[in-house]
């Protein structure tokens, strides 16, 4: 099985080499951005699984970053994380699509438990995705098959 891909997304080097770092002890395979441009960019050539994504950057409100990368990455986990704690960036975070909101400073186990929680409903979607399409090959392909002795 292939590692869980994360991008941290922080303005403060401390948090993401810390984060980083206890990511990495867990299994994870993390990269950082310390913007919003370098994590757009960062996301259009890599598949991540997952983005921590700051509410405050210096070049772009997180959740302004939240959407371009909803465009970029629909499938990307795309966890908020803030100091800046608010009903109303919450909410507006979860309505923009955010998978989770989580405040500093952070709880390390706290964020474990919500990245082991969204990932395993990650994978379980795929596999759904998976199922469906075997599915609708095998109905294909039966109804070809079907339409062909029809014809003979």
């Amino acid at each position: 099985m292939k590692k869980t891909s994360i991008l941290i997304v922080d303005d403060n080097e401390g948090i993401r080499e810390t984060l980083s770092s206890i990511l990495e002890e867990k299994g994870y395979d993390t990269d950082t951005a310390k913007n919003g441009a370098e994590a757009i960019e960062k996301s259009k050539t890599k598949f991540y699984n997952i983005a921590l994504l700051d509410i405050k950057l210096p070049d772009v409100e997180g959740t302004k970053l939240l959407t371009e990368m909803q465009e970029t990455s629909p499938k990307m986990i795309k966890i908020m994380i803030t100091g800046y704690a608010s009903l109303q960036n919450a909410v507006e975070a979860l309505n923009l699509g955010a998978n989770a909101y989580i405040m500093k400073p952070l709880n390390p186990e706290n964020l474990l438990n919500v990245i082991t929680e969204k990932s395993k409903t990650q994978r379980k979607s795929e596999t759904m995705n998976q199922k469906k399409v075997v599915e609708w090959i095998k109905t294909r392909t039966l109804k070809l098959e079907r339409d062909q002795q029809v014809k003979a």
